[in-house]
């Protein structure tokens, strides 16, 4: 029951945020993406998948299509949609800028105007980082 719409649904997806569990709801004909804190279980629970996520918040991978920068890289998040696990990566890591003195990030680039720099990639697509 997601509180703030007063209507029922059923998650499809979930994904770790700096604000916690965000939840995408399918109620109706919309999907709403909600707090945990917005939603009452009813209890009436389905086992969606069986499986567990390959690799853990915050561990060190490699991107397999990294194209010309370095492959490592940090799951920033987790979802389940529609039954498959996806990672979140940062698409390219962070570059020096031409002067050497200044770190140019993605958020500097979404700044100017540029893409989202979190891409949603499955595992086929990371592999574990052997230290």
């Amino acid at each position: 029951y997601v509180t703030t719409t007063k209507s029922f649904g059923y998650c499809c997806g979930v994904e770790w945020s700096a604000k916690g569990w965000s939840y995408e709801i399918v109620s109706g004909n919309d999907n709403l993406t909600v707090l945990g804190r917005e939603i009452i279980g009813t209890r009436n629970l389905q086992l969606v998948t069986k499986e567990k996520p390959v690799f853990e918040l915050g561990e060190l991978v490699e991107f397999r299509f990294h194209g010309d920068g370095p492959p490592a890289r940090i799951v920033q998040g987790i979802q389940l949609i529609c039954d498959s696990w996806f990672y979140c990566i940062e698409w390219m890591s962070p570059g020096i800028s031409e002067n050497g003195d200044e770190l140019f990030t993605f958020r500097d680039a979404i700044a100017l105007g540029g893409t989202s720099p979190i891409a949603r990639v499955t595992d086929y697509d990371l592999e574990r980082v052997r230290l």
